[in-house]
């Protein structure tokens, strides 16, 4: 696919992904997926009740951008522990830091390998994980016991290593939250979370265990809605130009996609609107923008970042190095629409996943 056989309206769909909020293809899917011809789309939990719903929703899906250009990504996000999307018949992976703290590192492959697998075996294609911020605060909160450890080198090696496991089962690996979601308590589902630190602090801890994996073949990076005091202003890292382009693609020489947290988080949706802030998001540099609006809200939001491109405002060149980066990314991991997939060995899985729980002791 040549970037120049794409219209902007399809450019811009390209850099969209959005949440679903049933169970079943609704015509707000449908025209995202048939008009706006969308990136992706990210499931949940509630999408589905049980293993064989999760794979006929996939294939629908799928369907329905057989007539589009670029196949679509499937993503989701599997970390194990609270944060698990799967039905409730596949066992559920005990927390990052349990794994990592009980069995070290050849438990985190293994259990990233499981998540690998059954991904792949599912016509899952992107998974938002693994987390790569440290643990400074108790199990419950934002992070917690989703992260490796309260060691930058533990967080460091043990999320390259689960981020390499998804890798090798062709599962695009987003590792999360940049700059660092460690380093406050708050949780931008709910308040923008503030961090008081300054920049080298955050260079030398919270930032190294994502530069590292950068440097060892990261394909994409969630950036977090995570304010820091007097570096990225009035918005936060999601929304800053300036600090994408700083750390991520100047001091990093990151090259892969670079991807926003969920813009409907109350933390996003009441302080900037979705309008600002999906636009703010396209103007920052992310390659994807991720979000779940209803029907009308999504239209218009799309339609004025449409006609901002068209009319000069947003330049085109650069949402052209964003579309290239994705049809890049979805060529490297074959990622297709037309690719039948049956679904993953339940009881194997089962299995699989039983014993890591055993040897966490769960």
């Amino acid at each position: 696919m040549k970037i120049e056989e794409l219209s902007i309206k399809e450019k811009i769909g390209q850099m969209v992904m959005i949440g679903l909020d049933t169970n079943y293809i609704t015509d707000r899917i449908k025209n995202m997926i048939q008009n706006y011809k969308i990136g992706g789309v990210i499931l949940y939990r509630k999408n589905f009740s049980t293993y064989q719903d999760m794979l006929k929703l996939i294939k629908e899906l799928k369907e329905l951008n057989q007539n589009n250009k670029i196949p679509l990504f499937i993503a989701i996000d599997q970390e194990g522990g609270r944060v698990n999307r799967m039905p409730k018949e596949i066992k559920n992976l005990p927390s990052a830091n349990l794994v990592a703290t009980i069995g070290g590192q050849e438990l985190v492959s293994e259990s990233a390998n499981i998540i690998g697998e059954l991904l792949y075996k599912s016509g899952i294609n992107l998974n938002f994980a693994p987390v790569l911020d440290i643990k400074r605060f108790n199990d419950r909160t934002a992070i917690g016991d989703r992260s490796y450890g309260t060691d930058k080198d533990i967080v460091t090696e043990s999320g390259i290593k689960a981020m390499k496991e998804l890798q090798k089962n062709k599962i695009v690996s987003v590792i999360k939250h940049f700059p660092g979601h460690g380093a406050t308590k708050q949780d931008s589902h709910h308040f923008l979370p503030i961090i008081n630190k300054s920049m080298k602090k955050l260079e030398e801890e919270d930032m190294y265990p994502f530069e590292q994996a950068i440097k060892n073949g990261a394909d994409a990076v969630l950036v977090g809605h995570l304010l820091i005091t007097n570096v990225t202003g009035i918005f936060p890292a999601s929304l800053s130009r300036k600090f994408i382009t700083k750390y991520l693609r100047v001091k990093y020489r990151y090259k892969g996609l670079i991807i926003t947290d969920d813009l409907k988080m109350r933390a996003i949706k009441f302080m900037y609107g979705p309008s600002l802030a999906v636009r703010k998001a396209f103007e920052a540099g992310n390659d994807i923008v991720v979000f779940r609006f209803n029907k009308d809200e999504e239209q218009r939001v799309l339609d004025k970042i449409i006609n901002l491109t068209t009319t000069g405002k947003i330049k085109e060149c650069r949402i052209n190095r964003s579309v290239k980066r994705i049809i890049q990314i979805k060529q490297k991991y074959g990622i297709s629409d037309t690719k039948d997939f049956s679904g993953a060995d339940i009881n194997k899985i089962n299995e699989k996943i039983e014993e890591i729980r055993t040897k966490c002791g769960i």
